[in-house]
């Protein structure tokens, strides 16, 4: 981990920048991939499965008995831990449900929206080292409460044909029955395009590697949304002299252990608590059984000591984590000013840990700067907003007259003929 004490705020740009991302030295390959499935659809996701998963697969699709023998192999434990999260997910996000408010914006003009689930969506779910069933969580359960008809789940096979045990698990507790064995650039391609087999959907979701960054961010040039602009992990902890310095290195090692390019970012006002923190830092990490992933993460990272906790808060809002942590005496007053992060962690005793797996608030969040502009996915991200008006022959009355002089205005005769002609109509 770099340190810089005290830099100057002209300093503070170069100094948020993450890892570069070279997503566009992918694209040529990710283009093959899409045109490989495109061109042959079921066929190709098998092919890609035995070239980039090793596993050798007779269908694409997991069988509900391959569900069947996967429910058993979760512990009881691990099932009963899923399910507080589940609950707690699932209050949460119903609780942002709006309800249908009708406005009468003027008399006999009557305007309202309505939240309608996007009917068929893609849940990209990694597998590999880390299988994120958390984030199966994550995404199935808005996706159940914002009624989305379809619901589609890609993850990679192991090399031996089968799915992750605890994912499918997850998907069974969710009741998503539609499992695709497919990962990487493929998986994303199948859910944007279809296959004989696969459904095109109309938006995909879900974290992965760079491939699949990638990958998602190309498909949404031919017509299908995404959840967010995605890249690898990140959290910054702001830290005073009452944090604890190992609450404080393991925070930052449980993002950091996500990837190697994930980034950690320790801002303090003490540097002391700098020193403190490192050396736990260093502690910690020879006990992961992912050190070396970890360790490479840190090469990425920095810690930087400031001269006040507002000084501190002004450089998270300009870096813009995925997670915040404050780790300080009065994180109420810190949190006031957050004008730019995915998601905030307050005081000593709330790790971002348990907003990854069971608080209730969703993981999926923006990385890489996007938190200036994007939000992190919600009830919202699963469904879209369609408006309604309806107006009374008194309210055509009296809004029309307006509307044919902005539109004659604006030189869209047609515009402002539908009204005109409604206009005589009535006062015949």
């Amino acid at each position: 981990m770099r340190t810089y004490l005290y830099p100057a705020q002209a300093e503070w740009a170069a100094l948020t920048q993450r890892p570069v991302q070279k997503l566009d030295q992918l694209r040529a390959g990710v283009q093959q991939t899409f045109d490989l499935i495109q061109q042959r659809g079921d066929a190709a996701l098998i092919e890609l499965a035995a070239k980039f998963d090793k596993a050798t697969l007779s269908s694409v699709w997991v069988t509900p008995e391959e569900v069947a023998a996967a429910v058993p192999k979760v512990t009881e434990e691990l099932k009963s831990a899923i399910e507080l999260a589940y609950n707690n997910i699932r209050q949460f996000h119903e609780a942002q449900h709006e309800p249908v408010l009708q406005v009468e914006t003027m008399p006999g003009v009557t305007c309202w929206r309505k939240s309608v689930g996007i009917q068929k969506v893609g849940l990209y779910i990694p597998g590999g080292s880390a299988p994120l069933f958390s984030t199966l969580l994550m995404l199935g359960i808005p996706a159940q409460i914002a009624g989305c008809r379809d619901i589609i789940l890609a993850t990679p096979p192991s090399a031996d044909g089968s799915i992750n045990a605890t994912i499918l698990y997850t998907a069974h507790r969710l009741g998503i029955t539609r499992i695709l064995k497919a990962g990487g650039a493929q998986a994303v391609a199948a859910l944007a395009f279809g296959t004989e087999t696969v459904p095109a959907v109309d938006k995909i979701f879900g974290p992965g590697n760079q491939y699949v960054t990638a990958a998602k961010q190309m498909v949404t040039q031919v017509g299908v949304a995404i959840d967010m602009p995605a890249g690898p992990s990140e959290v910054l902890v702001i830290a005073d002299d009452s944090a604890d310095p190992a609450f404080v290195a393991a925070d930052l090692l449980s993002q950091a252990e996500h990837g190697p390019d994930s980034q950690v970012v320790l801002v303090t006002v003490s540097e002391n608590q700098l020193q403190k923190v490192q050396a736990a830092v260093a502690e910690q990490v020879a006990q992961l059984p992912r050190q070396a992933v970890a360790e490479q993460a840190l090469d990425n990272s920095i810690g930087v000591v400031v001269d006040s906790l507002e000084e501190a808060l002004a450089f998270s809002n300009l870096y813009a984590p995925e997670h915040l942590i404050l780790s300080v005496a009065q994180p109420e007053a810190l949190a006031e000013q957050v004008t730019q992060a995915g998601s905030v962690f307050m005081g000593h005793f709330s790790p971002e840990s348990v907003g990854d797996y069971a608080s209730g608030t969703n993981h999926t969040l923006p990385t890489n700067g996007y938190a200036r502009n994007y939000s992190g996915v919600s009830l919202d991200s699963f469904v879209k907003k369609i408006t309604f008006q309806h107006l009374t022959r008194a309210g055509l009355e009296r809004i029309g007259p307006a509307v044919e002089i902005m539109a004659e205005a604006e030189g869209l005769h047609a515009h402002k003929h539908a009204v005109t002609l409604r206009l005589g109509k009535i006062r015949r």
